[in-house]
């Protein structure tokens, strides 16, 4: 079983997106080049259908990096509601911040939560609207954890 802690959830948010910048700024260098190719000599065809494999190939990775734009915002939006739960339990129970561990990064009812100063396992329980919760004492099976901080 694996538990997050509050910086981990924070910190980890956005993936590297370099590699596919990288391949977008390629694509349409290879986009440019090959229109001004072509435009300088219409009669060479075979740089009109480079360029449109290189066009295909931007609109290709501007897709890919706009659903990661959609998950990424969607992650954001579950690390927000997670974070002040966080803080709350950290305050009912008396502890750091950093003493309070989730096995989830995203709010959902049945998550593990630990106090680990006090090593002490619960399971959350949340109302209809997400705005208050109970926890339950839980004991786990597996008490091998990886914490990820």
């Amino acid at each position: 079983m694996t538990f997050y802690s509050l910086n981990y959830i924070k910190n980890n948010q956005a993936k590297d997106k370099t590699t596919i910048y990288i391949l977008m700024i390629i694509a349409a260098l290879a986009l440019l080049v090959f229109t001004f190719l072509y435009l300088r000599d219409r009669f060479a065809t075979r740089y009109r259908d480079l360029g449109i494999i290189a066009l295909l190939f931007l609109l290709l990775f501007a897709g890919t990096q706009y659903e990661k734009y959609v998950q990424t915002s969607a992650q954001k939006a579950q690390a927000t509601q997670i974070i002040p739960f966080i803080k709350a339990v950290a305050i009912d129970h008396n502890v750091k911040q950093s003493d309070v561990l989730v096995n989830a990064t995203s709010l959902q009812d049945g998550m593990i939560v630990r106090i680990d100063s006090k090593n002490i396992d619960y399971q959350l329980h949340l109302n209809e609207d997400n705005n208050s919760y109970t926890l339950t004492r839980a004991h786990v099976i597996d008490h091998k954890v990886d914490i990820r901080k």
